[in-house]
């Protein structure tokens, strides 16, 4: 089904059934699709429903570039209009963006919350990603300077791209010019003091190989959230729910049938 808000039309997957309902959400770069062996293990119990959030699967783009607030109050209306409130939620890295900011302002949207491999929490800059990002805004300039001089053609434009896929990250490299504002401006936003104000009850499950939101960020995550357990599996990636999804299902069953 397709559902409109803010601008956008949001693609969404309603299975299931039952008196217990949850909202699935993806990652960056992804869509229901990998979600669905969640989904599909939960709806013999659950009313599930998965999102793909815009720009992404079958959704349309944002109707300008957004940031986490943007995507959060989006999410939001879609759950209002589908009368799907209030209801649990697992989110994957974007999707827990998405999550802690909600809950951070509203403790009656989610009844249980599950994050795994959750983006929100910056990484330190370390030396050498701090001389990098100076070497890529000095190299940055100078193509500027020959676009406004005019006399080099397309040569400015085509080294910036070559500066971006050497110094830009692969997802940021894998997107177009518009997808990349908002792309920015997801990343840019620190939501580490949304965690405290978070109350309902939180399961975070994490791989312990995890390189792109490391475990430190989930251990983070649960002394700063009131009502928090730490799940880790071990030799799990970012992807640990997919890896071993029949753990991961098995676990988030519990966690959200318990009274």
């Amino acid at each position: 089904m397709e559902i409109r808000a803010r601008g956008a039309v949001f693609h969404c997957e309603l299975t299931g059934q039952g008196n217990g309902r949850v909202v699935l959400l993806h990652g960056w770069g992804c869509d229901v699709s990998l979600m669905k062996p969640v989904a599909d293990y939960l709806a013999q119990d659950m009313q599930v429903l998965s999102i793909d959030f815009p720009g992404h699967g079958q959704s349309s783009r944002p109707p300008e570039p957004w940031g986490v607030p943007e995507y959060a109050q989006a999410t939001l209306d879609v759950l209002r209009q589908l009368d799907f409130l209030p209801c649990a939620v697992i989110a994957h890295s974007f999707g827990g963006r998405i999550v802690a900011q909600l809950a951070a302002e509203d403790a009656t949207l989610f009844t249980k919350i599950i994050l795994t491999g959750a983006a929100g929490i910056k990484k330190p800059q370390t030396e050498e990603s701090r001389k990098r990002s100076e070497e890529f805004k000095k190299l940055k300039a100078l193509c500027q300077t020959a676009k406004r001089m005019k006399i080099f053609g397309a040569l400015p434009d085509k080294m910036e791209e070559k500066l971006r896929q050497k110094y830009g990250s692969r997802d940021y490299n894998a997107l177009d010019a518009e997808m990349r504002q908002t792309f920015v401006k997801v990343i840019s936003l620190d939501l580490s003091d949304r965690y405290a104000k978070i109350q309902q009850p939180t399961l975070l499950i994490w791989g312990d190989q995890d390189t792109e939101t490391p475990l430190w960020m989930g251990r983070q995550m649960e002394k700063d959230i009131p009502d928090a357990g730490l799940v880790v599996l071990e030799g799990g990636t970012h992807f640990a729910y997919l890896e071993q999804v029949q753990r991961f299902n098995k676990i988030a069953h519990v966690f959200l049938m318990e009274e």
